[in-house]
């Protein structure tokens, strides 16, 4: 059931009004004024039930979520800080200030699995339209990126070795009396791997690896003997990420790279300093001149980057309720000149009748189609875009999602900022002119 507001409020003499206490005119206090959080509880209210205990606000909650990723906080970390900052409580809409957590860390991950990928573009329709009509430009950038999920680097003995430790902990669990647990043998076999390119180490490693994986295809077969028809169909999906995992090649594609995490994958950039990455590939769509993400979209397979475009535009067009009438991208998106009505501008050696108008027209577009690299930068390394820790497929799109919308408002949050600093250092200079005028 979703949570009220208390509509009457009476004046406590021990607790202190945040208006008393703080400077209104704070940038976090103005963009706080100017989202309509009547409309956020509207597009939220279909995500709860009618019946039921009563839930944490709406407002409380996508505030806190906001705050968290434009500050790159952790889910329980960002609720101490809450508790002792009154410019983040104003922006949650707490009327006094609060010494006590509004709710327990965990509940994120409720109201993140809630909401989902549809309540987060939500979000970031949101904040798109807080710029106004500086998110209204015909022309955007796009390119795609890398979210790397939070796993270690992949080898085939490190999976095997996690699927032996898995079986021997179900065994366990499961009070199953195994015919050998292989303890000393393994950690003897996983020394061996320590610089397994030297050439006096080579060939007692790949001896050791082959015997690890003989060793997990055994404990996965005896497991699946000795285990319970129900348990059996309660485990099943591990157990078929198991033989999987034991089955697959050096050269098979869609391989499997991390258990807890199955649907991540393997993506080459081209990168100098890291030749492969482990995660998904993003899709980032950005205003021409102003640089506000307009559009953000996670990919569940290692597309081509010409073939993210139709999605891509499809997703601008729902968020901002126009079309772009030209996208400007890279070389890596070779293919169609037109799509949809939109034009794809790339990278191309002009004919020798081109005339030098058409020339500069478009080295001025390439250049300004590399300010998306630090844009995506920026929501890599300030707005948690780095390293994925939410779970699953889901986790991906959420996570990239609420990057773009902390990266739209700290964007609106410095333009806020600037104004109010500009403004000061203009009224300073006017009455010290007025000053010396006077004295005069």
């Amino acid at each position: 059931m979703i949570g009220k507001q208390k509509t009457e409020v009476t004046d406590e003499l021990f607790r202190s009004r945040l208006t008393s206490i703080i400077n209104t005119k704070h940038p976090l206090c103005q963009i706080a004024s100017k989202i309509n959080w009547q409309e956020v509880e509207e597009n939220f209210k279909e995500y709860y039930c009618e019946f039921g205990r009563p839930s944490v606000p709406v407002r409380v909650m996508v505030s806190i979520l906001i705050l968290k990723q434009m500050y790159r906080e952790s889910d329980e970390t960002v609720v101490e800080r809450w508790s002792e900052n009154p410019y983040w409580q104003y922006f949650s809409g707490v009327e006094y200030f609060q010494t006590k957590p509004p709710f327990d860390p965990s509940d994120f991950v409720h109201f993140r699995k809630r909401v989902g990928e549809e309540g987060s573009e939500k979000l970031l329709e949101l904040t798109i339209k807080l710029h106004g009509k500086s998110a209204e430009e015909k022309e955007v950038l796009v390119d795609t990126t890398v979210q790397e999920k939070n796993i270690t680097f992949p080898t085939d003995v490190k999976l095997q070795k996690k699927v032996i430790d898995k079986c021997l902990k179900i065994a366990e669990e499961n009070g199953i009396k195994l015919r050998q647990s292989y303890r000393r043998e393994i950690k003897q076999h996983i020394q061996n791997q320590r610089w397994r390119n030297h050439p006096k180490n080579k060939k007692k490693a790949i001896h050791s690896a082959k015997r690890i994986k003989v060793i997990a295809g055994r404990l996965v077969r005896e497991l699946d003997r000795k285990l319970s028809e129900e348990k059996k169909q309660e485990l099943s999906k591990l157990f078929s990420i198991f033989k999987r995992l034991l089955a697959q090649k050096k050269e098979d594609k869609d391989k499997l790279y991390s258990l807890h995490e199955p649907q991540t994958y393997c993506v080459a950039k081209g990168k100098e300093h890291k030749q492969y990455e482990f995660g998904n590939k993003v899709s980032v769509v950005m205003t021409k001149t102003s640089g506000i993400i307009v559009g953000i979209k996670s990919l569940a397979k290692n597309e081509y980057d010409g073939h993210t475009l139709p999605g891509a535009l499809e997703q601008v067009e729902r968020l901002t309720g126009r079309r772009p009438t030209a996208a400007i991208v890279d070389k890596g998106y070779q293919g169609s000149q037109q799509i949809g009505g939109t034009e794809i501008i790339r990278a191309k050696k002009l004919s020798r009748s081109s005339s030098q108008y058409e020339r500069q027209k478009l080295r001025k577009r390439m250049r300004r189609r590399a300010a998306i690299e630090p844009i995506i930068s920026h929501l890599k390394h300030d707005f948690g875009m780095l390293r994925n820790y939410l779970k699953g497929a889901i986790g991906d799109s959420i996570n990239c999602i609420l990057a773009a919308v902390a990266f739209n408002l700290k964007k609106l949050y410095n333009r806020i900022k600037n104004f109010l600093l500009d403004f000061i250092c203009f009224m300073y200079l006017f009455k010290k002119k007025n000053f010396i005028l006077h004295c005069c």
